[in-house]
């Protein structure tokens, strides 16, 4: 059984990203932790949380579709932080379900570098899966150069 401790961060797809920061920081407190503009994300601390920011005109962003409206989504993806992060017993209990993950690569969330996978849900919902930052040694870092190629972060399962 895979064991979700808490949600680690929600990713949103902006269109007016200097609005949603100036939202989230003035508005509810949150604050600036981390930026990578060559890929488009601003990170905001929301408690032991982060909301990511992506431009829809970012290279991330752009991955998504459409920007946000009545025919594109809004939401990226989220994460949920696991515990352990056992990548032999996560594929295991997916594979039990029908669920094909991506590769695990190391990917910044609230408590820093780690291990991840991402999986769709049945509606096409990207989840991610995060281990404890100190689990990311050996692990190849996510970069813009892995962002923007053509290579999938999530399996497709075949029929």
């Amino acid at each position: 059984m895979i064991s979700v401790r808490e949600i680690d961060h929600l990713v949103l797809r902006v269109r007016d990203a200097e609005a949603m920061i100036a939202f989230y920081r003035d508005v509810l407190g949150c604050r600036v932790e981390r930026r990578q503009d060559e890929i488009g994300l601003v990170q905001l601390r929301a408690g032991s949380s982060l909301i990511d920011l992506v431009p829809v005109d970012g290279a991330l962003g752009r991955a998504g579709g459409v920007a946000p409206g009545r025919e594109g989504r809004n939401l990226d993806h989220f994460c949920l932080r696991v515990e352990p992060f056992d990548e032999a017993a996560i594929r295991r209990e997916l594979a039990a379900h029908g669920v094909e993950a991506g590769p695990v690569a190391s990917r910044y969330g609230a408590e820093g570098e780690g291990p991840s996978v991402y999986l769709e849900d049945p509606e096409g919902n990207v989840v991610e899966l995060k281990g404890p930052a100190d689990a990311a040694r050996g692990i190849a870092s996510v970069t813009a150069a892995t962002v923007t190629s053509d290579a999938p972060l999530i399996k497709k399962s075949s029929p």
